[in-house]
């Protein structure tokens, strides 16, 4: 079968790494955990984010709100919106009620109107928070006394609770591993292997950086799990990028397969990276999938490394997803790139 090559407009045939072996009689799938219901299911379970492709339903909304958690792992741009959103809300909150109190509830607000006297009441619902107490305006009467101790004792759990969250924002260690777009089949070793790069995205070191990778191959209506068997498990040390490889022999369930054929099956390749973070001596996880259509067959990465006269080695992280065409062993030609596929400088 003849396809063609986009990137040099060659007509090539696709590749069979090698001929088919017969699989061993006895073999163990592993469905991760995912479970053999939603493995049965078509599309991907893993999104390149690392989140699962599932939803939970049925649980009391009380019951499974996690207000701690939610502001823990959401992004700091949320965060801070919902910090100030909450901060506006208290005081316009306790200025209503100071205002409920009576014309007469804060002392210095006389001669003004309803819309004056609730903006007396939000400021100093503001100084009261915060604990600020300028002394121009103060609580007038048992109402207005009542609910401004409410609001210092309020205002003294909020910003130990926000101290908090801030706190543990700062002091919980996340990993942000920069996965390569795009894996490969490239020339390994005189044969083939499955390959993506990764870098550390941030400036922090980590060392003891474990990888493992699984592959969904559906197969009579249904998704079996395969351990990969990889070049290098983990690294000590992960000052640069790392290109994580399996090789595909005959112990591989990648060995004999053409392009055509693992987009037949539905394939998804997952990946699960554990390091110790070194600033925070705290182990960190990261994850992420390729399906077929994020597979390129017939490449291999472009360099990344920067060499500068008197400076240390480095790498360009903009180039992490760079490839260039690379023929894939005998007994044929290598496959022909995706159409449409681009191919990194």
């Amino acid at each position: 079968m003849l396809f063609t090559d986009h990137a040099n407009q060659l007509p090539c045939r696709a590749t069979r790494l090698t001929p088919r072996m017969a699989a061993p009689a006895r073999e163990e799938f592993k469905d991760l955990g995912f479970g053999s219901v939603l493995s049965a299911e078509e599309g991907r379970l893993l999104n390149r984010d690392g989140s699962f492709n599932v939803v939970r339903e049925g649980l009391h909304p009380l019951r499974s709100l996690s207000v701690y958690h939610y502001l823990l792992t959401v992004t700091w741009t949320k965060f801070t919106l919902w910090l100030c959103l909450g901060y506006v809300a208290a005081n316009a909150l306790f200025a209503l009620g100071y205002a409920l109190c009576g014309p007469d509830a804060l002392a210095g607000t006389d001669g003004l109107g309803v819309s004056g006297r609730y903006l007396t009441g939000f400021f100093f619902s503001v100084e009261t928070l915060a604990t600020i107490g300028y002394g121009n305006i103060a609580p007038n009467g048992l109402a207005a006394n009542l609910l401004m101790t409410v609001e210092a004792l309020v205002g003294l759990l909020a910003f130990a609770l926000a101290s908090g969250l801030v706190f543990a924002r700062f002091s919980r260690p996340v990993a942000w591993i920069v996965y390569s777009r795009r894996a490969l089949v490239a020339p390994y070793r005189g044969g083939a292997g499955f390959m993506f790069r990764i870098a550390n995205g941030r400036s922090n070191q980590l060392i003891e950086v474990h990888a493992k990778i699984s592959v969904a191959l559906g197969r009579d209506g249904a998704r079996r799990f395969h351990e990969l068997a990889l070049e290098r498990e983990s690294v000590v040390l992960f000052p640069l990028s790392w290109t994580i490889v399996h090789p595909i022999d005959e112990s591989s369930p990648l060995w004999g397969m053409t392009e055509e054929e693992l987009r037949a099956t539905a394939a998804e390749f997952f990946v699960t990276l554990q390091a110790i973070d070194e600033t925070f001596s705290q182990q960190v996880h990261s994850r992420t999938s390729y399906t077929p259509s994020e597979i390129v067959w017939g490449a291999k990465f472009a360099d990344v490394f920067v060499r500068k006269s008197g400076r240390p080695l480095g790498i360009d992280l903009s180039r992490l997803d760079d490839y260039r065409p690379a023929e894939l062993p005998a007994p044929t030609r290598r496959a022909a790139l995706s159409p449409g596929e681009p191919v990194g400088a």
